[in-house]
């Protein structure tokens, strides 16, 4: 367990505290990469190569994060992560050379990426301490810890911070809030001889290809909305990135209120209302030529991915065909894939047949989602 002075409540907004870091770092990285790119004299494609490195050091980093956390704790490996965290945030400012920028990556996403397996093994055991769900609620703190990062950072460089003063600034703050949590973080073992890595099987591979499926979605929203409608649509470039500000707002708003939905709907309903109001909000921001309507279509998008993956972590929690510690990272690489490799399919797709027909396919691989709830039983 964690410290024994700590209580329950405590645990849950320590957990918070664990999903608002992640979200808070990575999105305070997304303002600096122009200040990165100059100087390292990369071009657009060189750069492309280099974020790959980041990607990696997270897909890397999960599985082993599992295994660690398991044998040490989650805390330790928390812990651990936010260190290299705070130390690589100000390294991505300082890098004077591609390789170091791409070393850099490597170490951020690693950071990031066992984070992100450890806190949702936290969330779990919390979760079902609390027996009620609490899933939503603890991804949507990693949504508002993205909107602050985001903010923040921009307010700091607009401010005429050098950019590597603005990133100390920030991993300073992640230390701060690392101090009054990390007591309440869990380390307890969970076993001694879970394996670094474990193909996922049964129900738990059917979890992570739902999962590959949805963060797909998240992908495509991030890297292809504003292209769509400047370029489909003819939306001025500087308004283009409205879409995703409405897709991400809905799904923090519906994280918020994702708990209590959840637990009225139960599991497979929320997560089959979830998967056709996605899908129905696909068809309308892709097919409607309206701008406003395309935006309320990004709105829906939002409101029904927001809740899917935190069931599926709760559902993870609960199977028995493989171990959590083992399960949670297995899901979370397969998601992450989904987020990495779906926007570079959408991309061939759409040169072959065109940005709609591609987000077209991507509305029929969420509805597949809802229909696959008639063979995975909670």
């Amino acid at each position: 367990m964690s410290s024994p002075a700590s209580s329950p409540r405590a645990q849950q907004h320590a957990t918070r505290a664990a999903f608002f870091i992640p979200g808070f770092a990575i999105a305070a990285w997304a303002p600096i990469v122009p200040f990165a790119k100059t100087r390292t004299g990369l071009d657009e494609a060189s750069l492309g190569l280099v974020l790959l490195c980041l990607g990696t050091g997270s897909l890397l980093a999960m599985p082993m994060a599992g295994a660690l956390a398991a044998r040490q704790g989650c805390r330790r490996v928390m812990v651990a992560a936010l260190l290299l965290i705070c130390a690589a945030l100000p390294a991505l400012t300082l890098a004077g050379a591609p390789w170091l920028l791409a070393a850099a990556l490597f170490a951020f996403g690693a950071g990031i990426g066992a984070m992100d397996c450890a806190m949702n093994l936290q969330a779990v055991a919390v979760e079902r301490d609390a027996a009620r769900p609490m899933m939503s609620g603890f991804h949507a703190f990693y949504s508002i810890g993205g909107f602050v990062g985001a903010a923040g950072m921009t307010a700091l460089l607009s401010a005429g911070l050098a950019p590597w003063l603005a990133a100390v600034l920030v991993a300073a703050a992640i230390l701060a809030l690392h101090g009054p949590s990390a007591r309440h973080w869990r380390s307890e073992r969970l076993a001694r001889d879970t394996a670094a890595f474990a193909w996922p099987r049964g129900v738990v591979a059917f979890i992570g290809v739902l999962c590959f499926v949805t963060f797909l979605v998240e992908g495509s929203m991030l890297d292809w909305s504003a292209v769509f409608l400047h370029e489909v649509r003819g939306v001025d470039a500087a308004r283009a990135g409205l879409g995703f500000v409405v897709f991400s707002l809905a799904m923090t708003v519906a994280r918020l209120l994702g708990d209590g939905l959840v637990q009225r709907l139960g599991d497979r309903r929320a997560v089959v209302l979830g998967a056709l109001c996605a899908c129905a909000g696909l068809c309308v921001a892709t097919l409607v030529p309206d701008g406003t309507l395309a935006l309320a279509g990004y709105a829906l998008v939002g409101a029904g991915c927001a809740n899917i993956v935190p069931v599926m972590f709760s559902m993870a929690g609960r199977q028995t065909t493989m171990p959590e510690a083992q399960a949670i990272p297995a899901i979370s690489t397969l998601g992450y894939t989904g987020v990495l490799a779906g926007p570079a399919l959408i991309g061939f797709v759409a040169h072959a047949t065109g940005l709609i027909v591609a987000f077209l396919g991507v509305a029929v691989a969420i509805a597949c989602v809802a229909l696959s709830m008639r063979w995975l039983r909670a």
